[in-house]
């Protein structure tokens, strides 16, 4: 089966979740917009569209604008709020790009990258892929108001998934994977083996072939509730179908759209 990682972390943390989100039909409504994903979605398509530039177009300051340029105010509390972050990311970019080499060149951007592993087929679309040496490097842009670790990027289904994806898609070898925190400037990378991406192939396998069966059967007739019971936790606060889910509701308490944008 296909499978992305969005699809198989909806799944891992909630089947329910994942049932609202792939099957139900008619789909059930979703909550409005988070501002922390506006802000993420501004951020990337600002860097997208950055190094879609010429080289001798780019810098800082034209970043800086793409960022004003895409900028969406959906989720915030206030046009003030709306304007600080905006503010916020426009020196994050600004500062971002100005870290890296005058003629750096991305090997792909927002590449989709599609690969037969095992009993799946994993795909998805890559923020970034650089060419270093000869080997290629998956680069994932994060907004997030927490800083990273060297494990995140360790133990991540999702840039474990494209690292082999990548590799299959366009034939050259892929080990290392990154993610980029713009708020803090920082990296947190990983040098993956063979033996490191297997275990996360592994896992991937395990989690796609737990969903392909409940699925088989809740389009057999079984009971939806069995076959994708909830999940509970901290993330109910946020989940897109909260107002359809009871346990959810009573599980974490109800958030306003900007609440996971932090300080």
């Amino acid at each position: 089966m296909r499978v992305t990682p969005a699809r198989l972390a909806t799944w891992a943390t909630c089947p329910r979740k994942y049932r609202m989100t792939y099957l139900d039909r008619p789909a059930p409504s979703r909550a409005g917009a988070w501002a922390n994903a506006t802000l993420g979605a501004v951020v990337h398509n600002a860097l997208r569209a950055y190094f879609e530039l010429r080289a001798d177009q780019r810098s800082p300051e034209r970043a800086a604008t793409l960022v004003r340029e895409y900028w969406k105010s959906d989720g915030f509390a206030s046009p003030e709020q709306a304007g600080d972050y905006r503010r916020r990311a426009q020196e994050w970019v600004g500062s971002y790009v100005e870290q890296l080499a005058p003629d750096a060149v991305p090997l792909a951007v927002e590449r989709w990258v599609s690969a037969p592993m095992g009993s799946i087929i994993a795909e998805g679309r890559v923020d970034r892929i650089d060419d270093r040496h000869g080997e290629i490097v998956v680069v994932d842009y994060k907004t997030g108001r927490h800083g990273l670790r060297v494990d995140d990027a360790r133990q991540s289904l999702a840039l474990g998934l494209y690292a082999l994806a990548a590799r299959k898609t366009l034939r050259r070898p892929c080990w290392r994977v990154e993610l980029h925190h713009l708020p803090t400037g920082t990296v947190a990378g990983w040098d993956h083996t063979a033996e490191s991406l297997a275990a996360l192939q592994d896992r991937a396998e395990q989690l796609a072939g737990e969903l392909q069966a409940a699925t088989d059967e809740f389009e057999l007739g079984a009971d939806p509730q069995a076959m994708f019971p909830v999940r509970t936790g901290p993330h109910c606060s946020w989940c897109d179908f909260r107002a359809h889910c009871e346990e959810g509701r009573q599980a974490a308490p109800s958030l306003p759209p900007w609440a996971l944008l932090g300080d």
